[in-house]
């Protein structure tokens, strides 16, 4: 289930563009805020934003440049403000479309619908920053153009991170996903040694993908 993460302070209208949203099969988190958006954000993450631009703390262009930085992720400008400027500066701050108020639920969900299938279109089997290359079809790892050997469960394991870049993924999502529970018993120290391992191939002190969100999981930071 796709997760959008709904920034608006008018309460009602946050609430309405919530519920239509579920209607659709779409998991909903409402912010009234920056920092209610910062919080939930870094907390459960998104596979997209509804951001208003005016908030009571803040205007959501800096919000917006803030995602973009740690992870592709669409996002689509709610606001009353209809100038030309602001609709560029919304642009250059990384948001795929900018919709003035008032405006159509209905256009809202198609819009939401259009992202999602261009993302998946333009998803690649490849992730390459540079330092580190995956080739998901192959199978080939290489760090600084050299091959990096993985197991199974590293390079699953590293799949799912990659996938999921940005969001916190528990511990008990990735053994389940990664170990099937009625073969063998496996644990979080389990867990933590194929991390580490992997850690130990992947990163470098300038290169640090992995993060260990203390007591809950882990987290693909580039």
């Amino acid at each position: 289930m796709k997760k959008i993460l709904v920034v608006e302070d008018d309460w009602d209208l946050n609430q309405g563009i919530c519920h239509a949203l579920s209607k659709e099969g779409y998991e909903t988190i409402p912010a009234h805020s920056l920092e209610e958006a910062e919080e939930f954000y870094s907390r459960r993450g998104a596979d997209l934003v509804l951001l208003d631009v005016n908030l009571p703390d803040g205007e959501g262009f800096s919000f917006c440049q803030r995602i973009k930085q740690r992870r592709r992720i669409p996002v689509l400008f709610l606001t009353a403000r209809d100038l030309e400027e602001d609709a560029l500066t919304g642009y250059e701050a990384g948001a795929e479309d900018y919709i003035t108020k008032p405006f159509s639920i209905k256009v809202i969900i198609k819009k939401i619908e259009v992202m999602f299938r261009r993302e998946t279109d333009d998803r690649t089997m490849v992730y390459q920053d540079g330092y580190l290359m995956v080739d998901f079809d192959k199978a080939k790892v290489e760090v600084l153009g050299k091959e990096c050997l993985l197991t199974p469960t590293e390079f699953r394991l590293l799949r799912q991170l990659i996938d999921h870049k940005g969001q916190l993924l528990t511990y008990s999502v990735l053994l389940e996903r990664l170990w099937d529970n009625d073969a063998q018993f496996v644990d979080k120290h389990t867990l933590a040694v194929n991390v580490n391992r992997l850690r130990g191939k992947i990163e470098d002190a300038q290169h640090k993908y992995i993060s260990n969100v203390y007591g809950m999981g882990y987290q693909w930071l580039s």
